[in-house]
């Protein structure tokens, strides 16, 4: 079959679902409701907040045809958004449901250094089975989010991170700038064969520990912990080996993401923005990976009004931004420009799925009230020789 007759077959299969008239139908646009972060509702304890969540070994689908084991929050990728008011006395309970150690880690919150969730610094990790409550108020304003901070090189690309946002009634941006709805999206990058190998890895040596520690044959270099700097050092000075001395893999079997996810999903399938003409949205961004994404959206300019969760004194109106790791920025779109527009990494290698282009974290901004004839391709498929015009491709 050549080229031009797949195309013509392929016009009949259900990439015409995802044509632009479809797009605009409601029932695609309550279905794309689902591709965002839910909220998590929390149970209150006199003036306390109180949430709860718990980590699991889930199974997560991110392209049909495609799954890969991840770690994952309440059987979620990305976690459940967790959001509260500025000020809010939060109680977050954790629950390890799984064989290996975990802890939570609030990036950009203001917590006790106890709350912090740096194991051997603020807490002991929460092992197997067990729990562990943080306490605290939820300052400063804005976007933020939470990661697990331990083996945060596999665990957070095994999908241990979420959305925190605080927000504050008399809301800054809100104020210059009138947005009617917003988005949160979380950005990652997953290497699903270190991701596979690593956790049975893993999983294997805590069945180990956990034996050892029962039979009360805890060992400190074993185990690789000890008590002091001293201690370490007196024990290397006794012929004691490090585990980065007879490490486990060389630097090229560190992560070489494969797979490149928003909110959990990849292109085809990940989520899209929707807008209205004259209407303005904020999208939170945040990068939950380990790459760094260079934004950039076809059709319009956007402002970036927050960096880190902060507002920006002086909004910048651009059209490609630079997410790094561990950043959050908050944009606002607004709607002058009808059409359905683009939005996607501008370094291209993010945008495949096991290195094959399209794929990856490209999405659209739809305008939801664009006139049906605007949105019809009849002419542009008549022209090609076919029934109609599929705008899903898989392999360009």
């Amino acid at each position: 079959m050549n080229r031009r007759d797949f195309l013509k077959a392929g016009a009949a299969v259900p990439a015409l679902s995802l044509l632009p008239e479809a797009l605009l139908a409601e029932t695609t646009i309550q279905e794309n409701k689902n591709k965002f972060p839910n909220a998590l509702q929390p149970k209150m304890d006199g003036d306390v907040k109180v949430f709860e969540l718990f980590i699991d070994i889930h199974q997560q689908e991110i392209v049909p045809a495609f799954k890969f084991h991840t770690l994952a929050f309440n059987n979620q990728v990305p976690g459940p958004e967790i959001r509260v008011q500025q000020g809010d006395k939060v109680r977050v309970i954790f629950k390890n449901k799984t064989e290996l150690n975990h802890t939570i880690h609030w990036h950009g919150l203001y917590v006790p250094w106890r709350m912090d969730g740096v194991p051997y610094v603020t807490q002991m990790p929460v092992m197997p089975g067990q729990e562990f409550v943080y306490e605290f108020v939820a300052e400063p304003y804005g976007t933020h989010f939470y990661h697990c901070h331990w083996g945060t090189l596999l665990h957070m690309q095994s999908g241990m991170y979420g959305s925190f946002i605080v927000e504050n009634a008399d809301d800054p941006i809100k104020k210059q700038f009138p947005y009617e709805r917003e988005y949160t999206l979380l950005y990652s990058a997953h290497d699903t064969n270190f991701i596979r190998n690593e956790l049975n890895g893993m999983l294997e040596r805590m069945k180990e520990r956990m034996y050892l520690t029962k039979k009360g044959r805890f060992d400190k270099e074993r185990f690789a912990v000890f008590d002091t700097k001293d201690e370490f050092a007196e024990a290397v000075k006794n012929g004691y080996q490090p585990p980065y001395v007879v490490n486990r893999r060389a630097p090229s079997d560190l992560p070489q993401p494969n797979w490149f996810t928003v909110n959990g999903k990849s292109y085809p399938f990940t989520p899209n923005l929707y807008i209205k003409e004259g209407e303005s949205i904020r999208v939170r961004l945040i990068n939950g990976g380990t790459e760094e994404h260079y934004l950039h959206l076809h059709g319009h300019d956007f402002w970036l009004v927050a960096d880190d969760g902060v507002p920006v004194p002086q909004p910048w109106q651009q059209n490609t931004l630079r997410l790094s790791p561990g950043k959050t920025l908050d944009i606002i779109i607004e709607g002058k420009n009808r059409g359905i527009w683009t939005f996607h990494d501008h370094d291209t290698r993010r945008v495949t799925n096991n290195g094959l282009y399209p794929g990856g974290n490209l999405l659209a901004l739809v305008y939801e009230d664009m006139p049906a004839e605007e949105a019809g391709l009849g002419m542009m498929a008549k022209k090609m020789g076919l029934n109609s015009l599929p705008i899903v491709a898989l392999d360009e």
